[in-house]
């Protein structure tokens, strides 16, 4: 009986998938769970399976391993992870069900061979520079040994796929998979991913590898679109026997759980992580963009009347983090005029947190001659304490802020009551609550889309770096989500589209403000300042010659319109 078992075993991985889980006292393998594995026997050499977060991937094809070995001691596997300590604990489990599973205990290495959760040796395999099983980080050195079947398990991360540079260098990374890979007809390559960015490189693999997807839910018709032939076989016959939005593996996830998981992750992270749908960045979905702001060095009182926007590639800031969409890039002006003029005011708007992990986000911007100039934006730990108050304080000090505004919350202008005495003692101004009634993403939108479209908002450098540098105290899943420039590239129409939006919307309630002083033609004001300081030019010179201060009565001096 047990060698008629261990021939059934043998010839299908989902029978020995069946015994490990039952091994480990987890229930039946799910029938999506089931498909995976097939995919892993029966798919081509070269494939890569994106399969929404939880469904156990990694967990599954630890498990094919030993069934590899099972079949054949002789193959060497190398599993690559992000990090080492990922990749280590793929070989440490696999290496224990090993030891523990009896189907498997032959397979254990012996007394004299290898056995660290970096490298082991199966008992049968023959001496060899190359262990059975290696696991190293996608960052450590890869070649130095061979492999029959290269396990690339979730290389890609939101720590080493954030910005454009990274990805590049994350692709250089996996292409040295082809030096290490032997150069055998059996020889695969195993891509498991969740993707991180819309930018994914799961994307970019060449077309020698088949690239399937098993999203959360069954997809809409425009998601089944975008999906193309990538959509795994068992989701598409699922469509149309249940409606869209219905779990693919609801033993894993319910409907109730995956609207938890939508809310916890936002609209956007939900697509990505759960739908595995990389194709919603196209301009219509996600409105704004970084091309279209300004990227300068800002004084503190004066600046250019007019800043001329070109997105040229030798204009381009590239030594800024960008953690826009694919081909969205950060410009310096291409000129701007050489009349300056002190900034028209200042204000600074404030999004105080609410509850749980929010932020109090803040803004400042300077006007001048219909242009906004951000000067300082960002976010504090905390809300309504007094250390987050004295720090708000400080910065509207040190920008000589004319006017606050921030934010109707859940205190009914207690956030008012509490920073009016606070700022009172350090720079004293007007303080001011604002309320909103529409939706939040539709009104964040259509206050800074215009204002980018007509290329008058400025960023000071300084105010990106810092905007990049203060979310790195976060955890992986919130430093880049916590900064401004992914919240604002990642902003759509659907509610709850971002996870994290204090910073943005401190952004769109300081421009929101100005927009309605904002109607100025830049050239009317410039030839205004111009006449302005000519005005100011003549009365000197008739003061110099005549002893009198021009005015509106002196004929020398009222020129000004012709």
């Amino acid at each position: 009986m047990h060698n008629v078992i261990s021939d059934e075993v043998r010839k299908d991985f989902r029978k020995f998938a069946f015994l490990v889980w039952q091994h480990i006292n987890l229930p039946e393998p799910t029938p999506l769970q089931y498909d995976i594995a097939y995919y892993l026997q029966h798919g081509p050499k070269k494939i890569c399976i994106e399969a929404f977060r939880g469904v156990g991937k990694s967990f599954i094809t630890s498990a094919y391993v030993c069934w590899e070995l099972l079949n054949d001691p002789q193959k060497k596997i190398l599993v690559v992870s992000a990090s080492k300590n990922r990749a280590d604990n793929f070989t440490t489990f696999t290496l224990q069900l090993i030891r523990e599973m009896p189907l498997l205990q032959h397979l254990a290495p012996r007394a004299e061979q290898r056995a660290s959760r970096v490298e082991f040796d199966v008992g049968p395999a023959t001496a060899d520079q190359s262990p059975s099983v290696r696991s190293v980080g996608i960052t450590s050195q890869i070649a130095g040994s061979r492999a029959d079947i290269i396990v690339s398990d979730d290389v890609e991360v939101l720590n080493n796929s954030a910005t454009v540079d990274m990805r590049e260098k994350l692709i250089e990374r996996t292409k040295e998979y082809s030096a290490v890979l032997k150069p055998l007809p059996e020889a695969k390559i195993i891509y498991l991913g969740t993707p991180q960015t819309e930018d994914s490189i799961y994307n970019k693999l060449p077309e020698t590898f088949e690239v399937r997807i098993w999203p959360a839910q069954i997809p809409t018709q425009a998601e089944f679109e975008a999906y193309g032939d990538k959509l795994a076989p068992y989701v598409r016959k699922m469509i149309g026997k249940l409606p869209p939005g219905s779990p693919t593996d609801p033993r894993r996830f319910s409907a109730s759980e995956l609207a938890e998981r939508r809310a916890e992750y936002g609209a956007a992270g939900f697509a990505l992580q759960f739908m595995l749908n990389t194709s919603l960045s196209d301009t219509e979905r996600y409105p704004l963009k970084i091309r279209d702001m300004i990227v300068m060095d800002v004084a503190p009182d004066r600046a250019p009347m007019k800043v001329d926007w070109l997105p040229d590639y030798k204009r381009e800031v590239k030594e800024l983090p960008n953690l826009a969409m694919q081909g969205d890039r950060f410009y310096f002006p291409a000129g701007h005029s050489d009349t300056f003029h002190d900034f028209q005011g200042c204000v600074m708007s404030i999004d105080p947190s609410g509850r749980g992990k929010d932020e109090t986000g803040y803004c400042i911007i300077k006007m001048l001659n219909g242009y906004l100039y951000v000067v300082a934006c960002g976010g504090l730990m905390g809300g309504y304490d007094t250390s987050t108050l004295v720090q708000l304080a400080k910065l509207a000090e040190k920008h000589k802020v004319n006017y606050v505004i921030y934010e109707a919350n859940f205190g009914d202008g207690m956030f008012g009551a509490l920073f009016k005495p606070v700022l009172a003692r350090y720079h004293p101004c007007s303080v001011e609550e604002v309320k909103h009634s529409i939706q939040k993403e539709r009104r964040i939108i259509d206050t800074l889309e215009p204002v980018l479209n007509r290329h008058r908002l400025v960023f000071d450098r300084m105010v990106i770096e810092e905007d990049y540098r203060t979310a790195q105290q976060y955890d992986a899943d919130n430093k880049f989500a916590k900064t401004l420039i992914y919240q604002l590239t990642r902003i759509c129409y659907d509610k709850g589209a971002l996870k994290h939006d204090d910073r943005l919307d401190a952004l769109a309630i300081a421009v929101a403000y100005w927009t309605e002083r904002m109607g100025v033609d830049d050239a009317k004001g410039i030839a205004e300042e111009r006449q302005r300081l000519l005005d100011q030019e003549l009365e000197g010179f008739v003061s110099g010659i005549t002893g009198r201060t021009g005015g509106r009565g002196n004929r020398w001096f009222s020129l000004k319109g012709r």
